[in-house]
C-alpha cells in the first residue's frame, strides 16, 4: 500500500503561481511514474503532468510552458510549479502514484487539493 499526502492548494489570481507538493509514504517500488491529474467541475479527470523515476516527463498541452513536475525520490515527493495561471486551471488536483508489476499497474491517489484561479 503506498499513500499519498498532498498540499500547497489554494486560490490565486490570474497570472500568480502556485506549487503543489505530494508526499508518498509505503511500499513504495523504486521505479515508478508519479503524476498530477485535476479534475474541473462537471469534467472528467485530466492528466497534467506525469514523472518517472528516471525524470521523464509527460505534459498536457494545455500546461506545457507554464507547469513544471519535478521529484525528489530521496524524499519520495513530487511537485508541481505551476506558474502564469488562469481561470481555467481551477480545479481539484490530485496526485497519483503507480507502479508496474508485469502488466498489472498499482496506483495509488492522493485526496486532492483545490487550486481556485480568480479572474
Amino acid at each position: 500500500q503506498v499513500q499519498l499526502v498532498e498540499s500547497g492548494g489554494g486560490l490565486v489570481q490570474a497570472g500568480g503561481s502556485l506549487r503543489l507538493s505530494c508526499a508518498a509514504s509505503g511500499n513504495i517500488f523504486s521505479i515508478n511514474v508519479m503524476a498530477w491529474y485535476r479534475q474541473a467541475p462537471g469534467k472528467q479527470r485530466e492528466l497534467v503532468a506525469s514523472m518517472t523515476s528516471d525524470s521523464n516527463t509527460n505534459y498536457a498541452e494545455s500546461v506545457r510552458g507554464r507547469f513544471t513536475i519535478s521529484r525528489d525520490n530521496a524524499k519520495n515527493t513530487v511537485y508541481l510549479q505551476m506558474n502564469s495561471l488562469k481561470p481555467e486551471d481551477t480545479g481539484v488536483y490530485y496526485c497519483k502514484y503507480h507502479h508496474w508489476r508485469g502488466t498489472t499497474q498499482y496506483p495509488a491517489w492522493g485526496q486532492g487539493t483545490q487550486v481556485t484561479v480568480s479572474s
